[in-house]
């Protein structure tokens, strides 16, 4: 098991990132079936949220989970990878800033 600086399972990271992916293309496969595809969205759009909940914690996790039940919700957006666009959003774009020192202003 790798653990990273901040005592995180380097293995969980990759692990969501899998997970992410397999969400993001069942919902690809939502749209790509017409007329049975809107069907399964009214399924799929509160899964996805509550699986969303489920990967990610917190405030950001229910930010993501209301932002990827419209976007499940709404017709002909499907092909944005929000499971995605979170793990990238959590670990890529905010592990960058973890690593940054604090910046004070003295006054």
């Amino acid at each position: 098991m790798e653990i990273s600086k901040n005592g995180k399972n380097m293995n969980d990271k990759y692990k969501k990132l899998a997970l992410s992916l397999l969400f993001d293309a069942v919902g690809y496969a939502t749209f790509l079936i017409p007329g049975i595809g809107e069907l399964f969205d009214v399924i799929w759009a509160p899964a996805s949220a509550y699986l969303m909940t489920k990967l990610y914690k917190g405030n950001k996790g229910k930010i993501a989970a209301a932002i990827t039940f419209i976007e499940e919700a709404m017709p002909g957006l499907d092909v944005i990878p929000t499971f995605t666009l979170m793990w990238l959003y959590t670990y890529v774009f905010k592990g960058k800033e973890a690593n940054e020192p604090k910046k004070t202003i003295e006054v």
